[in-house]
């Protein structure tokens, strides 16, 4: 997983999510500075998709779909879109040209947790995007265990104690928000 040892930057915020500083992955993570990072609702045919996540941080939770982080490239941060459309080919596969509709922004979170397997933090302000898209993707097996689809209709099963065990920890600060 020559990806998670890549040197990256991210966008430092403060508690109005105004940019501070950039501050490198994974000492962000370690000490639990609050940083800018996003989340992709991917949806196909009604089917909202979530991520059986594969990762060094909160390793084996589902994630509505994929999060990550934008990034700098340089000195520059990369757009929210761009950062989504890295992460889409990247975790799944997919590119732009599978995307049916525009990437849609829904709400921005605040949250932080620690992972106790990990010894690292997530700690966010999360951007939260609706993804649609032409065809069901497959996930990249260097980020995911697998992953299942449920109804948008259904999406309140969710809200289940037994099943809100095994999600991320922003997924129920997503859920929390929604009602």
């Amino acid at each position: 997983m020559d990806y998670y040892k890549e040197k990256q930057f991210l966008a430092e915020v403060n508690e109005q999510d105004e940019i501070v500083g950039k501050i490198e992955k994974w000492e962000a993570h370690k000490k639990g500075v609050l940083h800018r990072g996003y989340t992709a609702l991917i949806t196909f045919e009604d089917q909202l998709i979530l991520q059986h996540r594969k990762h060094p941080v909160f390793d084996n939770v589902f994630d509505f779909s994929f999060s990550s982080h934008q990034i700098y490239k340089e000195d520059k941060l990369q757009d929210d879109v761009i950062a989504i459309l890295d992460g889409l080919g990247r975790e799944w596969g997919v590119h732009a040209e599978d995307v049916t509709d525009d990437i849609k922004f829904i709400n921005k979170i605040q949250y932080k947790s620690f992972d106790d397997t990990s010894g690292y933090y997530e700690h966010e302000i999360d951007y939260i995007y609706a993804v649609e898209l032409g065809k069901m993707p497959q996930p990249n097996y260097e980020f995911a265990y697998g992953f299942f689809t449920i109804h948008k209709d259904n999406i309140d099963k969710l809200l289940d104690p037994r099943i809100q065990s095994l999600l991320a920890p922003w997924a129920h600060k997503i859920i929390a928000e929604k009602k």
